[in-house]
């Protein structure tokens, strides 16, 4: 069955997310997803809170920059969300906005390799290893973590070109594409993800979590346009979704068709109603998605 989410956008003051998480979890939503925009909300911070004031609802990072991140703070809290709420938490790293990057000193010359150097490290580490590591931008030195995991924990890797996508085949465990795919894009990234687990010889499942540009209510489609044509994606075919809960699940089931494992909906960032889209996806989109 393909997974279900939905997105509490950074845009939302950090106070309005106890009441979302609650009523996804009430409601039966899967997931619920959260971005570490620069320079909103924290990730960690915020996934923390929703995994405490909630009970089943999965909790969705997408993503944390690797730039701002020593690997071992990433491990060490990756690894207590993942204690203290088995199962429930899903985090994903990657390169990040490069100008917001470079407004914290914090750009790397060469992003691909600080993600393949932060990827391996981090896995490794929530696996229990006790690594000593001399890479480019991560240097470890006999560290292991007291706390890892009880058990497997999936990394996903955020990518967007051709280079990091077969990255994410190699090395995460999973990849996160952005709302600008569209179902051929989702297609194209599932084969660079291909090449990339074949050249690493890796057999096992790969989960893409996609994200869906969705509007419904009043003005839907005037809103959905307005955020598209400010992206610059208007001519972008396939892109997005308004209308109702037929309309929002025929094309989930069109990323799902191209190779999406959960789609997770994003709404415009002048949503007047979250609850409202919260409970739309877990009550009316969620029962016409198989």
């Amino acid at each position: 069955m393909t997974g279900l989410g939905a997105v509490f956008r950074p845009q939302l003051a950090p106070e309005r997310l106890r009441a979302v998480a609650r009523l996804a979890d009430e409601a039966g939503l899967e997931e619920l997803w959260l971005w570490e925009d620069c320079f909103r909300e924290g990730g960690i911070s915020t996934a923390a809170a929703a995994l405490a004031w909630t009970e089943r609802v999965r909790i969705g990072v997408g993503l944390l920059p690797v730039p701002l991140r020593n690997v071992a703070i990433t491990a060490m809290e990756t690894a207590s969300l993942h204690r203290m709420f088995p199962g429930r938490a899903v985090l994903g790293v990657g390169h990040g906005v490069q100008d917001w990057m470079g407004q914290v000193g914090a750009r790397a010359e060469s992003p691909l390799t600080l993600l393949r150097e932060h990827l391996d490290a981090l896995r490794a580490l929530l696996r229990g290893e006790r690594l000593t590591v001399r890479g480019r931008y991560v240097e470890l030195d006999d560290v292991a973590l007291d706390w890892p995991p009880r058990g497997a924990v999936e990394v996903l890797a955020g990518a967007t070109g051709p280079r990091t996508l077969r990255l994410a085949g190699e090395a995460a465990d999973g990849t996160i594409l952005t709302a600008s795919t569209s179902p051929d894009g989702v297609r194209r990234a599932r084969r660079l993800i291909d090449e990339g687990r074949a050249a690493a010889g890796r057999t096992g499942p790969h989960k893409v979590v996609v994200y869906l540009l969705a509007a419904t209510g009043a003005d839907a489609a005037g809103r959905l346009r307005a955020e598209l044509e400010a992206e610059g994606l208007e001519s972008v075919p396939e892109l997005g979704v308004a209308g109702d809960a037929e309309a929002v699940a025929g094309a989930v089931r069109r990323l799902a068709d191209a190779g999406a494992d959960t789609v997770v909906l994003q709404p415009t960032g002048d949503e007047p109603d979250l609850e409202g889209f919260v409970r739309f996806t877990a009550e009316e989109v969620r029962p016409l998605v198989k």
